[in-house]
């Protein structure tokens, strides 16, 4: 396949051959503090601008999991996103897939966790890609969202508590650290330091929130769920709670399997309207 080389704010990206295709997909390396992310692009095939979706992905158990992490796995979710006007940003942060590295986030063991300096280095990533997102041709800087699936739901959360410019909202599905799904299904450990950081991001989120979650969700159950929410609302913070019915063996996935776009997708659809947030297929020019 005949490419392109070309240099963008720095940073080397190889981007295939046109096709005719709706979307395009791109790749990058993005410099963050002394290494790079690997970071894909899925967007409309135009010259837009696009609103623009940080989409982050969530943490698996144990090492061979956080190797093998990919863009593509959210790549169904990513593409509804496409189809309706916005290029999809995709970091993988350090420890995880192409970008490699030293896992950065890890709080520690449930009986002495330090959540907050796990989402701090979890959001340095998350920033960098919003910041680099920023800068695309085609993106329309200002009108920036924020969304994660599960761990990558809280860092899109705390990622949103630094007041990045240009951000409109927030989505985080299954959002939530400390997943026990065979000890103790739907019950993390440390709960309370979860809240916690749940509380102190309540307390500095300025954008609108969407929290979406499941009622057999094996890793964050209801009760859990609510408690987290209550404590992200405790202090004025503009934030909706919506908890889909059963989905599948484990609704912690209802946003990554595309069999669940029917059931979130609405949820996103009417959120974003309520505040006035664009969220329809591009005009297609003549």
């Amino acid at each position: 396949m005949i490419g392109t080389l070309l240099v963008v704010a720095g940073i080397l990206l190889f981007q295939a051959a046109p096709a005719r295709s709706p979307f395009t997909v791109e790749h990058f390396r993005v410099p963050a503090r002394g290494y790079s992310l690997a970071v894909t692009v899925v967007r409309p095939s135009g010259r837009g601008p696009y609103g623009v979706v940080v989409l982050n992905h969530g943490v698996g158990p144990d090492l061979e999991s956080r190797r093998g992490e990919s863009s593509a796995l959210l790549m169904s979710s990513a593409l509804e996103f496409a189809k309706r006007g916005y290029a999809v940003v995709m970091p993988l942060r350090r420890g995880f897939g192409e970008t490699g590295g030293e896992f950065a986030e890890d709080p520690g063991s449930c009986s002495h966790p330090d959540f907050r300096h796990g989402e701090q280095e979890a959001a340095a990533d998350v920033l960098a890609a919003y910041r680099f997102a920023r800068t695309l041709p085609y993106a329309d800087p200002d009108l920036m969202l924020l969304a994660g699936q599960s761990a990558g739901g809280v860092v899109s959360l705390y990622a949103a508590a630094q007041s990045p410019p240009g951000l409109r909202a927030v989505l985080a599905f299954a959002a939530g650290r400390g997943a026990d799904p065979y000890g103790t299904p739907g019950v993390p450990c440390a709960p309370d330091g979860v809240a916690a950081v749940f509380e102190e991001m309540g307390r500095a989120v300025k954008a609108p929130v969407l929290l979406a979650y499941s009622e057999n969700d094996l890793y964050f159950g209801p009760a859990t769920a609510r408690t987290w929410f209550s404590r992200f609302e405790a202090h004025g913070a503009a934030a909706e709670f919506v908890l889909e019915p059963a989905f599948q063996a484990n609704g912690h996935y209802v946003f990554s399997d595309p069999a669940g776009i029917g059931l979130w997708l609405p949820r996103v659809e009417g959120f974003l309207r309520r505040h006035r947030i664009p969220f329809d297929p591009p005009k297609q020019s003549a």
